[in-house]
């Protein structure tokens, strides 16, 4: 596990583009670029938010990111997590990894709730590796998505960083 670096973003966009044009498991339809993929780790930075790639001989088999919930201020204490594993790495350990050492960055830096947005034919997967790691289902959105042909549900998993709710931010 490590901090991604710029030289990084071309192979996240390879990972995460892949599960874009083969797979439900993101609601994008299209690819994005590079240097789309820069411009969304260059926002988490700005905000001090972690993004991480997992590497493996040298070579990066996954990457995870937190970014804000939502903008408005009372948010600013809540991140969702994004993680994606190349094809040929899944159910190695990778994710479980990388979710770990997010959850682990993001308490440090004092954010207090975690939201996982899992659709598609992630479903089962995502929410046992999300479930392994404390989170738990706060909701279902049915029917919200349609891609490849089919309605796709998101699943919404949450878990508290840190003292969560118990104590007051900052």
């Amino acid at each position: 596990m490590r901090d991604a670096t710029d030289a990084d973003i071309t192979r996240c966009a390879e990972i995460y583009g892949h599960h874009v044009a083969t797979s439900t498991v993101s609601f994008e339809t299209e690819p994005p670029s590079p240097s789309e993929i820069a411009v969304r780790r260059e926002a988490s930075l700005e905000r001090g938010l972690p993004w991480i790639v997992a590497e493996r001989a040298g070579h990066v088999v996954g990457f995870a990111y937190a970014s804000p919930w939502r903008l408005r201020p009372a948010y600013d204490w809540t991140v969702e997590d994004t993680v994606y594993i190349d094809a040929d790495a899944t159910r190695q350990g990778v994710g479980t990894a990388l979710l770990a050492e997010l959850i682990a960055r993001c308490t440090a830096s004092g954010r207090r709730q975690m939201i996982g947005v899992i659709g598609g034919s992630a479903i089962g997967p995502s929410v046992a590796l999300h479930e392994s790691l404390g989170f738990r289902r706060v909701g279902v959105l049915p029917a919200i998505g349609w891609k490849h042909g089919t309605w796709l549900d998101v699943v919404l998993v949450q878990r508290a960083l840190g003292d969560g709710d118990a104590t007051p931010p900052g």
